[in-house]
């Protein structure tokens, strides 16, 4: 006999301890926002010119 099939199924454990404050999908972090990325490119571009300059 199989006794660990015998009683209740254990609950799901796999469930995050708690929820984060920017997850997708949230009010403050909605699905259909896009990132805009136009300032971080533009200070990788500065970035890139200074470390050619010296």
């Amino acid at each position: 006999m199989d006794y660990g099939k015998t009683g209740n199924p254990k609950k799901g454990s796999n469930a995050p301890r708690h929820a984060e404050h920017n997850a997708k999908g949230s009010r403050k972090n909605p699905y259909d926002k896009t990132a805009d990325k136009s300032a971080l490119l533009a200070r990788m571009k500065a970035a890139a010119e200074a470390k050619a300059k010296g």
